[in-house]
C-alpha cells in the first residue's frame, strides 16, 4: 500500500499539463491548454486542461478528472498504477507501509532487473541495425525491402542481433549486467561453462507492456536453411508471459479507444504494415493461440473485435475455438478473410488506407456468416454434416453471456437454415446448462445480478433516481467548490441579562450544509457522494474544514474522480466581458441564495420521495389492514406536505 505521504508528494510533484501533453498534442488557450479528444474522434478541439486547478475536461465524452484519472481513463491503468507511473515520471520513491517478505523482494529485484537489462537489448539492437555495418547491410535492408518507412521501423524500435557468437552477451557483460539475469531474459543462453547470444543473427522485434517498457522479444531469421526455426521468442520469464501480451498493443490502444474497434492479426509484420498504412487499431497475438488473458486485455479497450485472416483454411478452422472464447467474453466479433495469397501484411502494402477500410468495411462477416460459409463447404448436400453444422454454430451461440444477444443470433441461425426457433432454444438450454454445471465462468441467467449494487438502496424508477441524483450532486459542487466560504446564518445567542436573541452570525458553508442536513437526519445515498459528505461532516466535527485539493488528492480513486469532474464542470466567466465593462452575476455574488437554494431543493425532493413510498404503502395495504395504521400513514403524508410546502415557499415556488 503506498503511504498517503506519498500519494500527497506524487500530486504535488505531477502536473496536469506535462503528463496529458505526453499523449496528446495541446495548444494554449488563454490560462488554459486545448486539444482535441484522446476519447473519441472529433475535428474542433474540445478537451481543457487547466493547469491552475490541476484538472482536465472532455466536453466530448463526458469525462474528466485529475492527473491520476486521466491515465486511468486513457491508459486504463488502476488508481496504485497510475501512481506508480507518475511516481516513476518525477522519480519519486514509494516505500510501501507494508514490510514485505524476502520472496516479495526477491521477485521485485528479479523484475526490475530484468526490465532494465531488456531496455538496454533494445538500444543495442537499435544501434546495431542503424550504427554496425553488418547490421545496416543485413537488419536495415531486409527491413527496407519489406517495405517499412524509417519512421515506422523507429516508432517500433526494430532492431538487429549480430551474426555472432556472443558480441551482445559480451558487451552486456561489460556493462556490469550479470549474466545469471541475461539468461533469465532469454537473451544468453549457457552451455557447457559457455555463453552465447540467443537471438544472433536475427532481426529483432521488441515486445512491449500496455505502458511500453520491453518485456521479451521477437527475432526472425534471414538464413533459408530449414533446419531454423524462422522465428524465436523470448523464453518464458517474470516479466513476459505470452498469453498475457499482445503485440503492438502499447501503439494501438488509443486508436483502439478512437475507433472503438479491435483489429486481430496473426503477426509482427501484419502489425506493422497495416499500421503504416494508417490503421492503428491493430495487434497480433505473435503466433499464439489466442487467450482468455488476450482477450480480456482487448475487453479493456473496446467490445468490438475484427480478426483479419489470409486465405489459409486450415487456420481459419483453427480459429474456431478464438472465436468462441471472444464471445464467451462477452465481446462482439466480427471476421474479414482477405483475397487468396494475400495476408494482412501484403494486402497493406499493395493499397491506400481508403481502400483497407473500404475492403474491411464491405467483407466484414458476422461469426455465424463466417462459420456457415466455411462449414457449409465441407458439408456439401450431406443432411447428418450439415446438422453438425448447425450444432457447430449453436455451441458457439450458447457461450455469448448476454441473454439478448443470443436470442439475436439465434434467430438470424434460426432463418439462416429455415429451422423452428424452439428446436434451437431447447439446444442451446441443454448446452447452458451443462456448461454452467462444469464451469463456473459461464453463470446461469440471472436477471436480478443486473442491478448495479450501488442502486440497491436508491429508489427503483430511473426518474427518481435521476431526480435525487441530481440533488445530491448539487449538494456536493457547492460543497466543494464553495465549502470553506463564509455566508450569513442565523444562531441563538444568550444577551447580558439571560435572554435569548436571533444573531446574524458568519459560518462556512460547509458547516451551514452539515448542519442543516444533520438538523433532519438525512443520509445522502449515492455512494460516492455519501463518502465525500460523511468526510466532509466528520472535519466539521473535527474542527478540520477539507480543502478542494484533499479531495482531488484522495487514496480512493472514487472520490478523487468524482471531485475532479465536478470542479471541471465549475465555468469561468471570460476576462473579455470584464473588458468591456459588462457585469455578470456569478454564483459566488449570490452564494447565500445558492447555498439555501441547494438546500431546500435536496429536502423537498427526499420529502418528494417520502410522500411517494407513503402512498404505495397505503395502496398496497390489505383489506384487513388496521384503521390506526391506514390513519398514521395519511397523517404522516399529510404533515410531509404541509413541509414541502413550505419549503416551495422558500423556494419561491408555486404548488397548484
Amino acid at each position: 500500500m503506498i503511504p498517503k505521504q506519498t500519494i500527497d508528494e506524487i500530486f504535488h510533484a505531477a502536473r496536469v499539463e506535462e503528463v496529458i501533453g505526453e499523449f496528446v498534442t495541446m495548444k494554449k488557450s488563454g490560462s488554459n491548454y486545448k486539444a482535441k479528444s484522446p476519447f473519441v474522434d472529433e475535428k474542433t478541439p474540445s478537451f481543457m486542461i487547466s493547469p491552475a486547478k490541476q484538472i482536465w475536461k472532455c466536453f466530448s465524452s463526458g469525462k474528466g478528472g485529475n492527473v491520476v484519472s486521466f491515465l486511468m481513463e486513457h491508459e486504463h491503468f488502476s488508481y496504485v498504477e497510475a501512481l506508480r507511473w507518475l511516481a516513476n515520471k518525477y522519480q519519486i520513491p514509494i516505500k510501501e507501509e507494508r514490510e514485505q517478505t524476502p520472496e516479495e523482494l526477491q521477485q521485485i529485484s528479479i523484475r526490475e532487473n530484468l526490465s532494465v537489462i531488456n531496455e538496454f537489448a533494445r538500444t543495442h539492437f537499435v544501434e546495431n541495425l542503424h550504427q554496425h555495418d553488418q547490421g545496416r547491410a543485413i537488419g536495415l535492408s531486409y527491413f527496407r525491402e519489406r517495405g517499412f518507412r524509417e519512421d515506422i521501423i523507429n516508432k517500433f524500435q526494430l532492431g538487429y542481433c549480430l551474426d555472432e557468437s556472443d558480441g551482445f552477451t559480451k558487451k552486456a557483460l561489460e556493462k556490469g549486467y550479470k549474466l545469471d539475469y541475461l539468461e533469465k531474459a532469454g537473451l544468453t543462453k549457457v552451455k557447457d561453462n559457455r555463453h552465447f547470444d540467443f537471438f544472433r543473427g536475427r532481426v529483432m522485434f521488441p515486445i512491449h507492456s500496455v505502458a511500453g517498457k520491453v518485456l521479451g522479444f521477437g527475432g526472425r531469421t534471414l538464413k533459408t536453411e530449414k533446419s531454423v526455426a524462422k522465428y524465436f521468442n523470448s523464453p518464458e520469464t517474470e516479466l513476459y508471459n505470452k498469453s498475457k501480451i499482445l503485440y503492438g498493443l502499447f501503439f494501438a490502444k488509443n486508436s483502439i479507444i478512437k475507433h472503438d474497434r479491435c483489429f486481430l492479426v496473426e503477426g509482427y509484420t501484419d502489425v506493422i504494415s497495416l499500421h503504416q498504412s494508417g490503421l492503428e487499431n491493430v495487434v497480433a497475438s505473435s503466433g499464439t493461440a489466442l487467450t482468455h488473458d488476450q482477450i480480456k486485455l482487448i475487453k479493456r479497450y473496446t467490445e468490438n473485435i475484427t480478426i483479419l485472416y489470409d486465405g489459409d483454411a486450415a487456420g481459419i478452422r483453427a480459429s474456431f475455438r478464438g472465436i468462441d472464447m471472444i464471445l464467451e467474453e462477452g465481446l462482439n466479433v466480427k471476421v474479414v478473410l482477405f483475397p487468396d495469397g494475400d495476408d494482412p501484411d501484403s494486402f497493406a502494402k499493395k493499397h491506400s488506407y481508403s481502400e483497407i477500410e473500404s475492403y474491411i468495411e464491405k467483407s466484414s462477416k458476422d461469426f455465424v456468416v463466417f462459420k456457415s460459409d466455411i462449414l457449409l463447404k465441407d458439408a456439401g448436400g450431406d443432411p447428418v454434416k450439415k446438422a453438425g453444422l448447425i450444432r457447430d454454430i449453436i455451441t458457439s451461440i450458447s457461450v455469448i453471456p448476454d441473454a439478448i444477444k443470443r436470442q439475436v443470433y439465434l434467430r438470424e441461425c434460426a432463418a439462416m437454415f429455415g429451422m423452428e426457433e424452439q428446436v434451437l432454444i431447447t439446444e442451446i438450454t441443454k448446452l447452458r446448462r451443462n456448461k454452467t454445471n462444469t464451469d463456473s465462468r459461464v453463470p446461469a441467467d440471472n436477471p436480478e445480478m443486473e442491478i448495479p449494487p450501488e442502486y440497491a438502496t436508491l429508489p427503483v424508477t430511473k426518474q427518481e433516481i435521476d431526480l435525487l441524483y441530481h440533488q445530491e450532486y448539487d449538494v456536493i459542487r457547492i460543497l466543494l467548490n464553495y465549502g470553506l466560504l463564509y455566508v450569513p446564518s442565523e444562531t441563538v445567542e444568550e444577551d447580558e441579562e439571560g435572554n435569548e436573541q436571533v444573531v446574524e452570525v458568519d459560518i462556512p458553508v460547509v458547516q451551514l450544509i452539515v448542519s442543516e442536513i444533520e438538523s433532519d437526519e438525512l443520509e445522502l445515498e449515492h455512494p460516492v457522494f455519501k463518502l465525500i459528505y460523511e468526510e466532509m461532516r466528520n472535519g466539521v466535527e473535527n474542527g478540520v474544514l477539507h480543502e478542494d485539493s484533499y479531495f482531488l488528492r484522495h487514496s480512493n480513486p472514487d472520490i478523487a474522480r468524482v471531485a475532479a469532474d465536478i470542479l471541471s464542470d465549475k465555468h469561468e466567466i471570460s476576462p473579455n466581458w470584464s473588458e468591456q465593462n459588462v457585469r455578470i452575476n456569478k454564483e459566488v455574488d449570490k452564494l447565500s441564495q445558492a447555498v439555501m437554494s441547494c438546500i431546500y431543493s435536496y429536502k423537498n425532493t427526499k420529502i418528494i420521495l417520502e410522500m411517494k413510498k407513503i402512498q404505495d404503502e397505503i395502496e398496497h395495504l390489505d383489506a384487513d389492514a388496521q384503521f390506526e395504521e391506514v390513519m398514521m400513514l395519511l397523517a404522516k403524508q399529510k404533515q410531509l406536505e404541509q413541509v414541502k410546502i413550505i419549503f416551495a415557499s422558500k423556494l419561491g415556488r408555486i404548488i397548484i
